[in-house]
C-alpha cells in the first residue's frame, strides 16, 4: 500500500499577533507554509502524508513525506512559529512537535478508502508561559478521524 492522507492539526488559542506555518523539509533547507497570524480562534494546517507498507508484513505503517520529521518510530510534524515562521520581528523563535503516534492500520484503513475522512488532532497554540506552545506536545490527545469539509 502506498496512499496520501490528509492529517489536519488545529491549534486552539493561539498566541495572538505571532505567526505559525507548517514545516515542509527539513534541516536548514525547509519552507513554511500555510502561514497564519494568531487571533483569539484556531488555526488549521492540512498536509499530505504518505502512508506506506504492507499491512500483513508491517505491523505499523511508514509515514512519509516532505511534512514528515524524524526517524520511526517517533516521527513528528512540525509547526514553526515566530522568527521560524518567517516573522522577522517577532520576538519568539520556536517550533511545535506534533507526534505521529498511535497511527495503526486499524486507523489508516477507513481514511483510505474515504475522501470525505482525514486524521486530525487539536493542540494548544499557547503555552504555560504565555507565549506560543513549543516542544513536543504534553499531553498529547492523539489522532482522530474527523470529515472533510468540502
Amino acid at each position: 500500500m502506498e496512499q496520501e492522507l490528509t492529517f489536519r492539526i488545529i491549534l486552539l488559542n493561539p498566541t495572538q499577533g505571532v505567526v505559525f506555518g507548517l514545516q515542509k523539509g527539513a534541516g536548514n533547507r525547509y519552507e513554511t507554509l500555510q502561514k497564519q497570524k494568531g487571533t483569539t480562534g484556531e488555526l488549521v494546517f492540512d498536509c499530505l502524508v504518505t502512508v506506506k507498507g504492507d499491512e500483513q508484513k508491517d505491523p505499523l505503517p511508514r509515514l512519509t513525506g516532505p511534512f514528515v520529521q524524524g526517524a520511526a518510530p517517533t516521527k513528528f510534524i512540525y509547526i514553526d512559529i515566530g522568527t521560524y515562521a518567517g516573522q522577522l520581528d517577532s520576538p519568539w523563535s520556536r517550533r511545535l512537535k506534533i507526534p505521529l503516534s498511535g497511527i495503526t492500520w486499524d486507523f489508516v484503513r477507513p481514511m483510505a478508502s474515504n475522501s470525505n475522512v482525514v486524521a486530525g488532532t487539536r493542540v494548544e497554540g499557547t503555552g504555560r508561559d504565555g507565549g506560543p506552545n513549543c516542544a513536543t506536545v504534553k499531553p498529547f490527545a492523539g489522532w482522530h478521524w474527523m470529515r472533510q469539509v468540502p
